[in-house]
């Protein structure tokens, strides 16, 4: 439509208009900026000023997420929060403390104002945050409030480390100033851990990417080897999804006492590693494969995700059933990565995978916890397991990985060995994260593994995802010329289904096994073995049974709470079994070409 001379010197003035209200607008846009410092690191505290201006409302929520993404567990980070106080310039305003987790600050008259706390942090795991004399490490959540209202605000950071540290290791962007980062919302500065002492740093490029590692302890490595290695399993990993999402990447790897795992984060990723695991060749394959599994989920969870997990609420528990997908298929395509990349054979790789399966079928948790189940109730089963979890849970990493090799088989097997999952992973990526920009369903999920096989897999789901029956392994392996041979416990050796500790020479039960002897004798967690058929329990009960009769009797005394009691263990077998995935003699053409899918060789 065209406009006559009036008309647009009155479009004019109101563009006019609009644009110094625009500017009004953007000027009175909130601000957030972050001071981190730990002046006294061997006390364990951090301290932090969060700087809000821009608030005009009577009074502002600021909140303590309850969680860490990627670890389900409430863990109520609010517990560590000590002399909580908010300042406008001078004047100490009021506040009060409303739920376990949000401070009210009232700042009637004061759109700008200081929000000042400390943390005290001393628990050194991949979840939390912890400080003292040597280094300091912040994973987000458990470190930085956020305001209620403003969880989408841009914010600035500035770490100071303590005296004598020189070194800050964050994915963070930097920003003007000294040890000062920006972030585009709380989620990116809440999923950007940080590093902060003299650690080492080392550096590689992989598929035209930087990254950086930053070691903190003394451990005993090959430095080249550590780079070289490390490149080797993120260029492969690179090529499941064919996507690099990626400007920059870092390793922060803690090498201590006792290692604890990994935690995944959306541009780098924590690694708390023994520091002698890099002495055997099976210590350094596994420390690959947990980079190979925390450095995949920069796609699978980061940006390949249910549908539950992100945009997070930081209140309280995300709901998902697909965590068999999340955290057992990257577990699943790690130990792939690191076959693929050469560190490990097929034939030693099949042998991690029998292992795979002898977890899960000889868990009997696993006939009561379906996968899906297994995943929804991480937050209070997975991370809270007791004496009896054995029995009634399965571990949805060891139940996801076997899943996703028996559908990764018949994938491509319906395909005639031209697809496989990684082919549904691409599917997801460029479906969900890049068109949709969101997580997906269970459905979703379904309907992309039909998408990519040619046909729906609905039966498989609902008994071996959504159900506890035993997966279909002779039938999938064998698409690969492959079987899985079982070979069950002697019927004539007797089982206690116990597990017993000798700790402060006494022979205690901590753990008893569903329908086994101990089970089926009365045998508590807890109970201090006294003696069998008379004689002094002096070793573990378990070797004191061997060569007795199945079907026998044994009288066991024992002490309860502090009172001596006689029970009468019937002597079963074992029902335990052992599997191991083997190859057939004399595989069809067919059958190899689905091997060399699922498991190619290094230069062929």
């Amino acid at each position: 439509m065209l406009l006559n001379p009036t008309h647009r010197l009155a479009v004019a003035a109101l563009g006019l208009l609009l644009g110094h209200a625009g500017s009004a607008a953007a000027a009175a846009q909130p601000s957030l900026r972050y001071t981190l410092a730990m002046p006294a690191p061997q006390t364990h505290y951090f301290e932090v000023d969060m700087h809000l201006d821009g608030f005009s409302k009577a009074y502002t929520d600021v909140k303590m997420p309850v969680w860490a993404p990627g670890s389900y567990l409430v863990r109520e980070f609010a517990k560590n929060v000590e002399g909580f106080e908010a300042l406008a310039g001078s004047e100490k305003l009021r506040t009060e403390k409303i739920t376990k987790n949000t401070w009210r600050v009232y700042h009637p008259k004061a759109k700008d104002f200081k929000v000042h706390y400390k943390v005290y942090a001393y628990e050194l795991s991949v979840r939390t945050s912890f400080v003292d004399a040597a280094h300091g490490y912040v994973n987000g959540t458990s470190v930085f409030m956020y305001p209620a209202e403003g969880q989408q605000l841009p914010s600035q950071l500035e770490v100071k480390p303590a005296s004598g540290w020189s070194q800050v290791s964050t994915s963070l962007k930097p920003a003007a100033g000294t040890f000062t980062y920006r972030s585009s919302s709380y989620d990116e500065l809440a999923d950007s851990p940080i590093e902060i002492g003299n650690q080492k740093i080392y550096t590689f490029t992989a598929n035209g990417t930087p990254h950086t590692i930053a070691l903190f302890g003394d451990p005993k490595v090959d430095e080249q080897r550590l780079t070289h290695d490390m490149q080797r399993v993120c260029e492969e990993a690179h090529q499941v999804v064919g996507r690099n999402p990626l400007d920059r990447y870092l390793f922060i790897i803690h090498a201590i006492d006792r290692g604890t795992g990994g935690l995944e984060h959306l541009f780098s990723t924590t690694l708390s590693v023994s520091r002698t695991a890099y002495a055997s060749e099976a210590g350094w394959k596994g420390f690959l494969g947990l980079v190979a599994h925390e450095y995949f989920h920069l796609w699978n969870v980061k940006r390949i995700r249910p549908v539950a997990l992100g945009p997070f609420n930081y209140d309280q528990e995300n709901y998902t059933r697909m965590l068999w997908v999340s955290e057992g298929g990257t577990e699943y395509f790690s130990n792939l990565i690191v076959q693929r990349a050469g560190f490990l054979t097929p034939d030693a790789y099949l042998a991690d995978l029998s292992n795979g399966v002898n977890r899960v079928e000889n868990t009997p948790g696993n006939k009561v916890q379906s996968a899906a189940e297994s995943s929804f109730d991480a937050w209070i089963k997975y991370y809270r397991p007791n004496e009896n979890s054995q029995n009634t849970g399965i571990s949805y990493y060891d139940k996801g990985e076997v899943i996703g090799a028996v559908l990764d088989l018949m994938v491509i097997h319906e395909t005639k060995g031209q697809k496989h999952l990684d082919d549904v992973m691409q599917y997801l990526y460029d479906q969900y994260y890049l068109k949709l920009g969101r997580g997906f369903t269970d459905e979703e999920y379904q309907a992309a593994v039909a998408k990519v096989a040619g046909r729906r897999f609905d039966e498989f789901f609902r008994r071996y995802v959504y159900g506890t029956e035993m997966l279909p392994y002779q039938q999938a392996f064998g698409y690969a010329g492959l079987q899985l041979s079982t070979t069950p416990t002697a019927a004539t050796e007797v089982d206690l289904g116990a597990r017993i500790s000798a700790a402060n020479g006494r022979q205690t039960v901590l753990s008893v096994v569903r329908d086994g002897s101990a089970w089926q004798g009365g045998l508590n967690v807890g109970d201090e073995l006294l003696s069998l058929d008379g004689v002094r329990v002096t070793d573990d009960l378990n070797k004191l049974l061997t060569g007795r009769a199945v079907g026998s009797t044994a009288k066991l005394l024992v002490s309860r709470d502090g009172q001596v009691q006689e029970l009468s263990l019937p002597l079963l077998a074992s029902t335990t079994s052992r599997y191991r995935i083997e190859r057939q003699q004399n595989p069809t053409a067919e059958q190899q070409a689905v091997l060399a899918k699922w498991l190619p060789v290094k230069g062929n």
